[in-house]
C-alpha cells in the first residue's frame, strides 16, 4: 500500500489573479494579509499602520471605504505606501468605483448586494479600466434572505450558493480576474463551506475564520480551522482576524504556515515551557528574544531549551541551538553540533548576536545564487 508522505501537503489547482503585484492562486506562495483598523479619512493614522504591517510582513493589507472621505484619503494612503491595496466595499457601488481611481489593487466585493447590473458592469468596467482584482467574500452573519428562507439558517451549502451566484455575475459581465472567501465564525462550518467551495470552482480562495475573538481565543480558533484548511491542500491568501493589534494578525499568520512548512520568514524557536530542571530562566529569555529578533526576516531555526534532557537533541536540528548547564554555563550549538559554551550574564546579547550573523550568512548565500542564475 503506497501512503502519501506524512509531511506533504498537495495544494489544491486554482487560476492565479494578481493583487497588485502579488500573485494568489497557482503555485504562488500563500500570502498573508492584515486590514487596519484606523479611521481611514485619519490619512496619517492610516498610514502609519499600513507600515507597521508591511514591516511585520504583511503581503497585502485591505481598507475599509465606507464613505467619499475614506475613498479621497485612499489616493493619498496608496502613494505613500508599498503593499497593495484592498478596498473594501458594501452596498455603495461608487466606493468601489472611486477605489479602484484612486489606486485600489482589488476590490472587496459582492456583486449581488450592490444593485442592478448597471451598476455592477459599472463596477467591472471601473475594476478593468484600472487594472483591479476583486474579491467575493462571502460571510455567514450576512448571508441573503432568500437563502436564509431557502436553507433555515447560515450553512455551508447557503454559503457556496451565495458564493456562485455572485461568481456567476462577475462571469458574466466577462470578468474573472477574482477571488473568493466563505467566512464564518463557527470553524465547522467555514471548514465546510471552504471544502464545498473548493469542489464547486477553481478560483483562488482567501482563508479566514471571522469574527474570531481576542488575541489568544482567535488564535486558537484562527490556527485550527485555517490551519485543517491548509493541511488538506485549501487556500491561497489567508487574513487571521483578531480583536487585537493587526500587526499580531500578520505574525500569528506566518507562524500558521511555518508550522505547516508552506512558507518560512523569520527566525522559528523551538522551546521548551520549562520545569525544575532549568539552568536559565526560559520564558524570559524566551519572551526577550522573540522582541530582539522580531526585525529578522531570513528564515532560520533557534531552540532554546533549559536543560539537557531534550537539549541536544533539538539543538542537532536547528541551525543556533542553546542548552542549559550547570554552574551558569550553558551549550552553544551551530548547524547541530556542540560550539562552546555561554554564560549567564551575556546569554541573550550573544544568541542575538549569533541569529544577526547567521541571517547575514544565509542572505549572502542567497544573493550569491540568485547572481550565478542570473549569469
Amino acid at each position: 500500500m503506497s501512503v502519501r508522505p506524512y509531511r506533504d501537503i498537495i495544494r489544491r489547482k486554482s487560476r492565479q489573479i494578481h493583487v497588485g503585484d502579488v500573485p494568489v492562486g497557482g503555485d504562488a506562495p500563500i500570502s498573508v494579509q492584515s486590514m487596519t483598523n484606523t479611521v481611514t479619512g485619519d490619512v496619517e493614522a492610516t498610514v502609519a499602520q499600513v507600515l507597521a504591517l508591511e514591516e511585520a510582513g504583511a503581503d497585502i493589507v485591505r481598507i475599509s471605504c465606507p464613505d467619499v472621505e475614506a475613498t479621497e484619503a485612499l489616493r493619498q494612503i496608496v502613494a505613500r505606501t508599498n503593499v497593495p491595496i484592498v478596498a473594501d466595499i458594501h452596498f455603495h457601488y461608487q466606493r468601489a468605483i472611486e477605489a479602484a481611481a484612486a489606486g485600489a489593487s482589488c476590490l472587496r466585493i459582492n456583486p449581488g448586494n450592490i444593485g442592478s447590473m448597471d451598476r455592477v458592469r459599472e463596477v467591472v468596467k471601473a475594476a478593468r479600466d484600472h487594472g483591479c482584482s476583486m474579491r467575493i467574500g462571502v460571510n455567514a452573519g450576512s448571508l441573503e434572505r432568500e437563502l436564509l428562507e431557502k436553507y433555515g439558517e447560515p450553512c455551508p451549502e447557503a454559503m457556496v450558493e451565495s458564493a456562485l451566484n455572485h461568481a456567476r455575475v462577475l462571469e458574466e459581465n466577462d470578468f474573472f480576474d477574482f477571488k473568493i472567501s466563505v467566512k464564518a465564525s463557527d470553524v465547522f462550518l467555514a471548514v465546510a463551506a471552504y471544502q464545498g467551495l473548493a469542489d464547486a470552482c477553481d478560483y483562488p480562495l482567501h482563508l479566514g475564520i471571522t469574527e474570531a475573538g481576542g488575541a489568544v481565543g482567535g488564535t486558537v480558533k484562527s490556527s485550527v480551522g485555517i490551519g485543517m484548511l491548509l493541511w488538506s491542500g485549501i487556500g491561497d491568501t489567508i487574513r487571521i482576524s483578531l480583536s487585537a493589534d493587526p500587526v499580531e494578525e500578520v505574525r500569528v499568520g506566518y507562524e500558521i504556515l511555518k508550522t505547516l512548512g508552506l512558507r518560512h520568514r523569520g527566525v522559528s524557536i523551538v522551546s521548551c515551557p520549562s520545569c525544575a530542571r532549568q539552568a536559565f530562566p526560559v520564558i524570559k529569555t524566551v519572551e526577550t528574544l522573540e522582541q530582539r529578533l522580531a526585525h529578522i526576516q531570513t528564515p532560520l531555526t533557534l531552540s532554546i531549551i533549559g536543560c539537557v534532557v531534550n537539549g541536544p537533541g533539538e539543538a542537532r536540528e536547528t541551525d543556533i541551538g542553546l542548552t542549559g548547564g550547570g554552574k551558569g554555563n550553558h551549550m552553544v550549538y551551530l548547524n547541530g553540533v556542540t560550539d562552546h559554551k555561554i554564560d549567564d550574564e551575556r546569554l541573550v546579547d550573544h544568541i542575538v548576536e549569533l541569529v544577526e550573523a547567521k541571517a547575514a550568512e544565509l542572505e549572502a548565500e542567497r544573493a550569491a545564487e540568485d547572481l550565478a542564475k542570473a549569469s
